[in-house]
């Protein structure tokens, strides 16, 4: 059985022969495996020489006349005390490539991205391979899998070399980073530029009394930064690097420095495995200074979520990981998680509000836009839930992480507009993700059951007020018979998504397969943001405003320092980084009121009173 253009030999596997195909001898390992009903012309070269050469019956190998000079290692002689030699296996390109029959390719080093979004309308799209059960056992040292294969029409090695063993053995202390193996030939340094967005800030700054209020500023960074055992899985993604930059122990101290480098004060993390978490990454950020926030995937995923932030900058109020899992509910059978934490700002000179701060990792599938939709729902439910203020309000928002979604997708729209209208919508075209979509099923109304407990409105049930419940009853009789869904937050991408230079499309992953947009930092934008849109924006003291950005670059900057990852980056993705600036809070007006007779003192200042009313 051929899975897409390349071969995969089922080892010890022997066909009975009374079920052997016509034309095809039972006595060969490999008889219920042939090649010429396959249409590629080195499928057709191999068959024809190995038809010619072997003789069906005859439990030898006959060497041809004008082979005999490059098949030396069989013997056209049966010797009595030797076993007869077996026929040479046709399944074996390279041996067919060491006879001269098939021609010798290199094997491919530089990057050839796809053109934008990935177009595989034929073939299953690349995805992150599961991992069984028995691979992680206690105490045992994870390798790469030596039996995984691509997804449909993708390549990869027989198995997965040895320098893509996770090394976790030996813990690192903070601080101290292990040495690189072998170095990679150099390769240049990407370049990215801090863009200041500062200057076009209309805010003004609070003034209380003819004294000026300071504002807090801080940084957001969100970063991939690429699960080994993900790495391991998926190799084919990642045949254009140099074996040892994909090395545990060169990634490791690679993505410290460059978390160190940029030493942003949140820092929203996805694919952080666990065993490095605990052994490596955790130790080494607190000994940064950072508080450390985790959650794992799951089931049997070794990889999750993380949140850290300075503890001079920030303390934490709240922490709520979500489990995307629900038992019951088949829509939601997947073990991604994200994770919430509702921060305080430390500043003694002002009064601050806190800051709601979202991690999540989004299903990948492409063609399974309605998992996205739910999953992304269940968090802007907690948002809202964790984010509220007294007043039912909501304080600041930074919502970042890898949504598996393009820019101006539905899902895109759905987070950016607060509202999705999603009638005759097919579930393969909700992330973007490919340009072909194969996931032609129409997205059901409602999207999640009424069982989740989460309206159409992406809030807990239970949370809507009786305001809430008039309006909607108004609007609609049955929201969930409506083909749309909507959320309270008002958020705006930190980025543009478009380089300003070229107009190209700005790159936040990039491997073998693509190279396309879907990391995000969602935020609440401040009224008078250079990002905001006026129907999508709050008062500057319950919002945010984007002070500057590390810019990202287009696939002609990849091209040139071999793709991700390389030398120097050492993910597939590249890190978000902003900068925000968060307005004090007005003031709360303590009134002392004191009353003298027909007077009282108010703040301060006497007022006549007559029985009791201000006059």
């Amino acid at each position: 059985m051929i899975r897409g253009r390349y071969m995969r030999r089922h080892h010890g596997r022997h066909t009975n022969g009374n079920n052997v195909r016509p034309g095809v001898s039972p006595n060969h390992p490999m008889s219920g495996r042939y090649l010429h009903t396959v249409g590629s012309p080195p499928a057709q070269t191999v068959y024809y020489h190995w038809r010619h050469c072997y003789q069906p019956g005859h439990l030898r190998w006959t060497q041809p006349s004008h082979l005999q000079h490059r098949l030396s290692s069989f013997s056209t002689v049966r010797h009595p005390s030797s076993r007869p030699p077996r026929p040479p296996d046709p399944y074996n390109w390279s041996y067919w490539r060491q006879t001269g029959i098939l021609p010798h390719t290199q094997p491919r080093r530089g990057l050839q991205l796809s053109a934008g979004l990935m177009d595989h309308s034929n073939s299953e799209p690349p995805r992150k391979r599961k991992r069984s059960s028995d691979r992680r056992q206690a105490g045992e040292d994870l390798q790469c899998s030596h039996e995984r294969s691509p997804p449909k029409g993708s390549r990869i090695p027989k198995g997965s070399p040895e320098w893509l063993h996770n090394v976790t053995c030996t813990p690192v202390p903070p601080g101290k980073f292990p040495s690189s193996p072998n170095e990679s030939p150099s390769t240049p340094e990407l370049k990215r530029h801090w863009e200041d967005l500062s200057h076009l800030c209309t805010a003004a700054p609070s003034v209380n009394g003819g004294r000026q209020k300071w504002p807090f500023d801080f940084s957001v960074m969100s970063y991939n930064i690429l699960s080994q055992d993900l790495l391991c899985d998926n190799t084919y993604l990642y045949r254009h690097c140099h074996p040892p930059i994909l090395d545990w122990r060169h990634r490791y101290p690679n993505i410290i420095k460059e978390l160190d480098k940029h030493s942003a004060d949140i820092m929203c993390l996805q694919e952080v495995q666990e065993d490095h978490y605990k052994q490596q990454i955790k130790p080494s950020l607190e000994s940064l200074g950072y508080h450390c926030e985790y959650k794992r995937r799951t089931g049997l995923k070794p990889d999750g979520c993380a949140v850290v932030f300075k503890r001079e900058r920030f303390s934490l109020v709240s922490c709520h990981p979500i489990e995307y899992f629900q038992h019951g509910i088949p829509l939601l059978d997947r073990d991604n998680v994200g994770l919430i934490v509702l921060l305080q700002p430390i500043d003694p000179r002002c009064s601050l509000t806190n800051i709601c701060v979202a991690n999540t990792h989004l299903l990948y599938n492409p063609r399974r836009g309605d998992i996205k939709l739910a999953q992304l729902a269940m968090l802007l439910a907690e948002i809202s839930r964790v984010a509220q203020l007294p007043d039912s309000k909501v304080c600041p928002v930074l919502l970042c992480g890898d949504f598996n979604s393009v820019p101006w997708s539905p899902l895109y729209h759905f987070i950016r507009d607060s509202t999705l209208e999603y009638d005759g919508l097919t579930i393969g075209k909700v992330s973007g993700q490919e340009e072909n979509p194969r996931g032609q099923r129409i997205l059901s109304v409602p999207i999640w059951p009424r069982s989740l407990g989460i309206s159409q409105q992406c809030q807990y049930e239970s949370q809507t007020t009786d305001s809430d419940l008039r309006d909607l009853e108004r609007a609609e009789p049955d929201s969930f018979t409506k083909a749309s869904i909507e959320h309270c937050l008002k958020l705006t991408s930190a980025y543009s998504h478009y380089l300003k230079e070229s107009s190209q499309p700005e790159i936040t992953t990039c491997h073998s397969r693509t190279a396309i947009t879907v990391d995000y930092i969602f935020y609440s934008a401040a009224l008078g943001d250079v990002m905001a849109q006026a129907e999508c924006s709050v008062p500057p003291e319950k919002g945010l405003q984007l002070l500057g950005r590390l810019s990202l670059v287009g696939e002609d900057e990849l091209q040139k320092v071999n793709g991700l990852p390389n030398q120097h980056n050492s993910s597939d993705h590249l890190p978000l980084l902003t900068r925000f600036r968060l307005h004090p809070q007005e003031e709360q007006k303590h009134l002392h009121v004191g009353v003298f007779g027909d007077c009282c003192l108010l703040g301060g200042a006497v007022i006549k009173t007559c029985l009791g009313f201000v006059l």
